[in-house]
């Protein structure tokens, strides 16, 4: 479940996918499978992952199951809030 007081980080997250693979914010649900729905492919999702670690300053494992735009929300969520 997505915390209700992250839409900065949402936006955000968003923000950075729909640059990396060139698609339309509006487009993108918090329930979309970035590689059914999109065609992402791995080298896609290291980037967008590469890019969120960047920008929020947080470490995300590999092990990490990170297929929907929720799930990428959900996660940076987390850290930023350990770091908070």
């Amino acid at each position: 479940m997505i915390p209700a007081a992250v839409p900065s980080v949402t936006q955000k997250v968003v923000k950075i996918i729909s640059k990396v693979k060139s698609i339309q914010p509006s487009r993108l649900r918090i329930s979309s499978n970035l590689s059914k729905e999109f065609g992402l492919d791995t080298v896609d999702l290291v980037r967008i992952i590469w890019e969120l670690e960047k920008s929020f300053q947080i470490e995300i494992p590999d092990e990490v199951p990170l297929h929907t735009v929720g799930q990428l929300v959900e996660y940076v969520s987390s850290q930023t809030q350990k770091t908070r």
